[in-house]
């Protein structure tokens, strides 16, 4: 099942870089352009470990997904789900429990190009793809409406999105919006990338990619765990993400080669 707003264009911008994209060029994928490739580039030039970065954030999601899982979760609402890269959240879920229910949503009009591989979950489940932008929580809700069942517990996935809306566009109140119409006992899992452990590289990154029309907005640790304001945060709490529950996965190469700059978290709504 498709469940897609009916406002929305296909019309693919490839004049300028998107991170839906630039993440995908990132873990070797082929649905990208050149334009995302270029600032790709001028991103290693940086930091050579970005890829690694975005595996690292890959990784957190297949470790939450199943603490999720095992912990009883059965709904998944997962937004900037971006292009499929496998496993994908719900062949981690429901290959434990296959009656997990999930809802993908992204901006992107390359993504739904591969709505058959997001599309592909068990027959005791569901999978379905929402064509939304985070800054439209009640088109998501509405859509992931017809999937779900928000009377019961659901697990709101923001994996390597929020940095990409500045306190300007209500960050925060986006996901306290997302999180109100979410019944008690339903999550947030998240991660968010920071500047606190390399300053100089990641304002030379702010600058390029504002010239080139993405906005970063990389929070501080106490910015971060503001997201998780009034939730009952799973231990160890807010963590470097390459250190959120490690045991539930293997390491991803080259991690171990210095810091991550990016911090992960899992709560739930009382």
């Amino acid at each position: 099942m498709t469940v897609r707003p009916t406002d929305a264009t296909d019309a693919t911008d490839t004049s300028r870089p998107h991170p839906a994209r630039m993440y995908d060029w990132y873990l070797g994928g082929k649905d990208n352009y050149p334009v995302d490739q270029e600032m790709g580039r001028q991103m290693l030039a940086l930091d050579p470990r970005v890829p690694v970065m975005a595996r690292v954030n890959r990784a957190f999601m297949h470790r939450a997904t199943r603490w999720l899982t095992e912990h009883g979760v059965r709904q998944f609402l997962d937004i900037g789900s971006g292009i499929p890269t496998e496993p994908n959240l719900h062949q981690v879920a429901q290959g434990i429990a296959p009656d997990t229910r999930v809802v993908y949503c992204d901006n992107d009009p390359v993504v739904p190009a591969h709505a058959a591989d997001l599309l592909c979950g068990t027959p005791e489940g569901a999978t379905a793809y929402l064509r939304a932008d985070v800054r439209e929580p009640d088109t998501i809700i509405e859509g992931a409406r017809e999937v779900l069942d928000l009377t019961r517990p659901v697990a709101l996935s923001l994996v390597a999105l929020l940095h990409f809306v500045p306190d300007e566009d209500g960050a925060h109140e986006l996901v306290d919006g997302l999180l109100a119409q979410l019944p008690s006992g339903s999550y947030l899992m998240m991660t968010h990338a920071t500047a606190d452990f390399t300053p100089e590289k990641s304002t030379a990154a702010v600058e390029k990619l504002t010239a080139a029309g993405i906005t970063l907005a990389l929070r501080s640790r106490t910015g971060f765990a503001r997201f998780f304001t009034g939730l009952d945060l799973v231990e160890p709490g807010v963590a470097m993400v390459d250190r959120w529950h490690p045991e539930l996965g293997d390491p991803v190469p080259g991690q171990e080669g210095g810091v991550i700059p990016g911090y992960g978290a899992v709560g739930r709504k009382p």
